[in-house]
């Protein structure tokens, strides 16, 4: 192995792939039984980067060779950067020598697409099949599928990957024809299809089956580029990530704002990079649609197809819906508790079990994990204290932003450069 030769393909190929944020691991159960390497229980190491970004410590591209050029990716054929490639082997070796000293507990592989989407996949599933069957690795892998990849290799890359996931790149199809006119939307709904459908059929098989294989235990996600065209607003991008969540069985849709790196007039200019709490703020709406019974409607509409930069998306809505508020803590129901700004799931969870043997007030409320600070302006309890029932949305507002405390409140500060 040349030293010098793969440090360099290294640095270019994971310098690449940090344009890639769906990297999380968690949801996978992969036991060492066969005193192999690595034990995928409860996911793998995460590093953050100084923008907020979640990455794996080893996160890289087989290759940033690509056929395409779709106008928002760095490695798009007509950009000229300095191109490199891994071999299967190469990829194996860095993963197995960065495992044995403790650098990292998995892989993150993902790739450009050379020659055809078959063949790159195939590349991909060569790899974690050398890991899994000639190494006996335990450890998290974590797959991007290639559109239009053949079912049978779909199939394979399920049995020895613990997460898949295909891009979909832009939330909308209009997008993807503005800005990767060679691509087409087929090619990424149907790999998506045939993974939902195979994760259906083989978790039955485990319930009958106690040595069934597993098949991508951790399911399957996909990332949406955020801010890359006008034409796209946060009520769009809503409606796209909850479709894909209900048709398609999704365990994440990741958001990863534009970073304007191209020159293109079909493209935002290079001093106008989307905010970091823009996706922050699309983070707190999915988590609000997956965990708390809010529609998207609700979060955005066409009265308000973008998200308030200033608040968080719980406390927008109820600052639109006054008339709701305020709710008794010790008579609403959890559903209701859940709309409460300042109150998480497992804090509603805990108030709903605790007020079975006690009337509730503000002690035990702050005991229970609400943020009062938050939640006194929208609930009573057994108290008189904070009630001030005569503010307006817009007062509510002015007095939680001036106590607000939050990094990406207090500055708004832009997302920062890559470069």
């Amino acid at each position: 192995m040349n030293l010098e030769r793969i440090t360099e393909k290294l640095n270019i190929l994971a310098d690449a792939a940090k344009y890639d944020v769906s990297c999380a691991s968690s949801g996978s159960k992969r036991k060492n039984e066969n005193k192999g390497l690595g034990n995928a229980s409860n996911g793998i190491c995460h590093s953050y980067t100084e923008d907020g970004r979640c990455v794996s410590l080893l996160k890289i591209l087989l290759t940033n060779h690509c056929i395409f050029d779709c106008a928002y990716c760095v490695s798009r054929k007509s950009n000229d950067i300095k191109r490199a490639a891994f071999t299967v082997q190469e990829v194996v070796d860095l993963t197995i020598n960065f495992y044995r000293r403790n650098y990292i507990e998995g892989l993150f592989l993902s790739s450009g697409i050379f020659k055809d989407a078959d063949t790159t996949m195939e590349r991909l599933v060569q790899v974690a099949k050398k890991l899994r069957t000639e190494h006996k690795f335990n450890g998290y892998i974590h797959l991007k599928s290639i559109p239009g990849a053949s079912d049978e290799l779909m199939r394979e890359a399920g049995l020895y990957a613990d997460r898949l996931s295909v891009n979909l790149e832009m939330p909308t199809e209009e997008g993807l024809k503005l800005l990767a006119p060679d691509k087409d939307r087929k090619d990424m709904i149907q790999p998506m299809d045939f993974l939902r459908n195979e994760i259906i059929q083989r978790a039955e098989e485990k319930k009958l089956f106690k040595k069934a294989p597993m098949f991508a235990p951790a399911g399957q996600s996909t990332q949406v580029i955020v801010g890359a065209t006008a034409i796209e607003d946060d009520r769009a991008i809503l409606h796209s990530a909850n479709h894909f969540y209900k048709n398609f069985k999704l365990k994440r849709v990741y958001y990863s704002g534009y970073v304007p790196v191209l020159a293109d007039n079909r493209l935002p200019a290079l001093n106008t990079a989307v905010p970091m709490v823009r996706e922050n703020r699309l983070y707190q709406a999915d988590w609000l649609m997956r965990f708390y019974g809010f529609r998207v409607n609700e979060i955005v509409n066409n009265d308000q197809p973008h998200l308030d930069l200033d608040i968080d998306p719980k406390l927008s809505w109820a600052l639109r819906n006054m008339q709701i508020f305020p709710v008794d803590i010790n008579k609403a129901d959890l559903q209701v508790i859940l709309r409460v700004p300042g109150i998480g799931l497992l804090s509603a969870q805990k108030i709903v079990s605790a007020r079975k043997f006690n009337r509730l007030n503000w002690e035990h409320i702050k005991k229970l994990g609400v943020a009062v600070n938050r939640a006194r302006y929208f609930i009573t309890c057994n108290s008189n204290a904070y009630e001030r029932r005569d503010l307006t949305g817009t007062r509510i507002k002015q007095f939680i932003l001036a106590e607000s405390q939050s990094k990406y409140l207090k500055n708004k500060p832009d997302q920062l450069s890559l470069f």
